[in-house]
């Protein structure tokens, strides 16, 4: 996808937030966890700039999963990707 010039506000921004939100759910279930790792980071960094009120027109069940259940298996507390496993 094509770098935009012009950084995205308002509606287009909340637009964006949850076309991430719901492709990055999409790689979930088709178990593409690298994919679904790269796009929950883009959608949480767009996230994290809206205001309280953009916040909340975000549909619930989104905001559930990009910010609690996604944080169960992508949080800092979990092995990172691609780590070196022991030989047997």
């Amino acid at each position: 996808m094509a770098k935009q010039d012009t950084p995205l506000t308002g509606d287009a921004l909340i637009k964006e937030v949850c076309r991430r939100i719901r492709v990055a759910r999409s790689y979930w279930d088709a178990h593409n966890n690298a994919a679904c790792r790269g796009e929950r980071e883009r959608a949480l960094a767009l996230y994290n700039t809206l205001t309280k009120e953009q916040k909340q027109q975000i549909p619930q069940q989104l905001r559930i999963w990009l910010r609690y259940r996604s944080e169960k298996y992508f949080g800092v507390h979990r092995t990172p990707p691609k780590s070196p496993r022991k030989s047997k």
